[in-house]
């Protein structure tokens, strides 16, 4: 991962990692933890009743599910977002 930059957007930031790790897409375990599903199975479940919280989709002769790894960081942003002051509040501050 690269080091912090407090001027450059936590959006920016943490695609450009998951992109470094994963690519433009995202799959398996690595999908899995990144949505916070607590297990294999609750994914699963997740899936089948078609409530994960961003696209999730198949690919043609490809194992797995898939999805977009800027679907992902849009995500995650978007839930710390929600309990935070401001997008980018420095870490350790009061909420």
């Amino acid at each position: 991962m690269t080091e912090p930059n407090s001027d450059e957007p936590l959006v920016t930031r943490l695609e450009r990692d998951l992109t470094q790790l994963h690519g433009p897409m995202m799959m398996g375990e690595a999908l899995r933890l990144a949505l916070g599903y607590p297990s294999k199975d609750a994914f699963r479940q997740a899936l089948a009743r078609k409530t994960t919280p961003i696209p999730v989709f198949g690919i043609e002769k490809r194992r797995g599910k898939f999805a977009l790894t800027s679907d992902v960081v849009a995500w995650i942003v978007s839930q710390r977002d929600r309990v935070t002051d401001r997008p980018d509040k420095p870490e350790g501050g009061s909420s």
